[in-house]
């Protein structure tokens, strides 16, 4: 197949690594950095770029790999020129929103949109942090839509190509539910920590458990600001929750309620062991 990835950036970089390592597909690069499209064909990321949009009708997949507001506003501009009955998927870490506003823009175009997300990252961001091993084993999550059964198994095998652990299809609503709690409220959670004056000092006085907490605060504020907003309601619902259990166990600890303490912690404990079964 001829694959068309948008923004070099570290998964669009990664994707593109890992489609030439794994399979014998041809990749187009697509990036308004000109330094990045020419890093990404100097090591074999890419076969060719596209500079000029029309020729996006040469894919047969189309994978944009952009901040969601951005996914939205290129998938909208060049309608026209992707390939009809080809394939439109996004990786954006919220599905709701995107998917839609895409699926309408596909109906009218005659494009199949599918909502994508590989669950994989790094705290370094940009193409040089790009590598084709980024995926292994990790999962790759498919919001369908109004996709085709075809189109759904075409990107499943890729995935699988590619050396995702696994896909599971999922609707948009379900995805920015479950993706509040694992992966957005962490981040919330780990940011809100380091905030605290005293972490500054921890050098010393900190094992692995400080690390562990902090280690997602190194963050890119512009992306991660954008998806907290756009996946307000779910995010919101989990920070009260947090709030409502750091609150009993604050009560328990002021008010010297050992038993009461102990009882949470059994009970955290339970439900950890029961998570990694």
């Amino acid at each position: 197949m001829k694959i068309a990835i948008v923004g070099f950036g570290l998964i669009g970089g990664s994707l593109a690594k890992a489609v030439k390592a794994y399979t014998s597909h041809t990749v187009y690069a697509v990036d308004k950095n000109k330094s990045v499209l020419d890093a990404a064909l100097s090591c074999g990321a890419a076969d060719a770029v596209i500079t000029d949009m029309s020729r996006l009708s040469e894919a047969d997949i189309v994978i944009v790999c952009l901040y969601p507001g951005d996914t939205v506003d290129f998938v909208c501009a060049n309608a026209a020129s992707f390939k009809k009955g080809g394939i439109v998927a996004d990786t954006c870490g919220i599905k709701s929103e995107i998917c839609g506003s895409l699926n309408r823009v596909a109906r009218e175009h005659d494009f199949c949109f599918l909502g994508a997300h590989p669950m994989a990252g790094s705290e370094k961001s940009g193409f040089a942090a790009s590598r084709a091993d980024l995926f292994k084993g990790a999962s790759f999550i498919i919001t369908p839509g109004e996709a085709s059964g075809r189109a759904v198994e075409v990107m499943s095998a890729l995935a699988v190509k590619l050396g995702f652990g696994g896909v599971i299809t999922a609707s948009p609503e379900y995805h920015d539910r479950m993706i509040a709690l694992t992966s957005q409220l962490p981040h919330v959670l780990a940011c809100s920590y380091v905030l605290d004056p005293d972490a500054e000092l921890h050098r010393g006085f900190s094992g692995g458990s400080f690390r562990d907490v902090s280690r997602v605060a190194e963050i890119n504020d512009k992306l991660w600001s954008e998806l907290f907003i756009k996946n307000s309601a779910p995010l919101t619902e989990k920070i009260d929750k947090l709030v409502d259990n750091l609150t009993v166990f604050k009560e328990c600890i002021a008010q010297g309620d050992e038993e009461g303490l102990r009882r949470l912690l059994k009970e955290a404990c339970k439900r950890k062991e029961s998570i990694d079964k």
